[in-house]
């Protein structure tokens, strides 16, 4: 782990460290091309970093109605993920990672999304702050998404595992991802082989996505901490 900025203050707040790892991952961008954007408060302050150096690449593929419109906002023009072949880089947070690059992510309900944009990707740059880093995968309710009929028996299934579940709620109704589905927060997992656990849960039928990306890992993640941003390579 090496440290790429100056060392920030202890008394750094987590939105301050959000802003830092933000702007760090500008290094990464590869002029001229199209960036893989993905969503979440740490990914907006990547976005408005990235504002700065809008007219030195061609566009952005977002992973979120939320990233487009803040990008569109910008001037910074959004493709579609089926008008690229390939991205050189791929942005986004997590919920947590390991330290072998191994992701939960979904907090945001964009989760399909992300991985989508994350497999057209050469490379994976997850930016966060020190909190989310675990040695084991499960600490963060493990989000889940879903075609509704499939509620019940997922859910079965899930317990079965020894996990808890809870249908994730917006104003009192369960809430619609971008894709129209629902998503289930698993909690009490703790997944020490996150390769094999998705392989098994991405199999049932009626999952249309799980949240854990260990086929989609990160390569590198830059973490702030209150003494700079560290990068991690995996």
């Amino acid at each position: 782990m090496t440290s790429t900025q100056p060392p920030a203050s202890a008394a750094m707040s987590q939105d301050e460290l959000k802003t830092l790892v933000g702007q760090a991952a500008l290094s990464f961008i590869v002029p001229g091309e199209i960036v893989g954007v993905g969503s979440g408060s740490t990914v907006n302050k990547f976005i408005a970093a990235l504002a700065s150096m809008k007219d030195q690449i061609r566009g952005a593929v977002s992973s979120s109605l939320a990233s487009t419109e803040r990008l569109r906002a910008l001037g910074i023009q959004v493709f579609d993920s089926n008008e690229v072949d390939r991205l050189s880089v791929y942005i986004d947070g997590a919920d947590e990672i390991d330290h072998q690059g191994h992701m939960i992510k979904g907090g945001g309900a964009a989760l399909t999304r992300e991985k989508i944009v994350a497999a057209l990707s050469s490379k994976f740059v997850c930016i966060v702050d020190e909190s989310k880093l675990v040695q084991t995968l499960g600490k963060f309710p493990l989000p889940v998404e879903i075609i509704p009929m499939a509620r019940r028996r997922i859910t079965q299934q899930f317990e079965a595992l020894g996990g808890r579940v809870q249908v994730r709620l917006k104003g009192g109704q369960p809430l619609v991802t971008d894709n129209g589905q629902i998503i289930l927060d698993v909690s009490g997992l703790q997944i020490a082989d996150p390769r094999a656990f998705e392989l098994e849960i991405s199999q049932w039928p009626g999952v249309v996505t799980v949240g854990v990306f260990a086929f989609q890992k990160a390569q590198v993640c830059l973490l702030g901490t209150a003494s700079g941003v560290k990068t991690m390579t995996f």
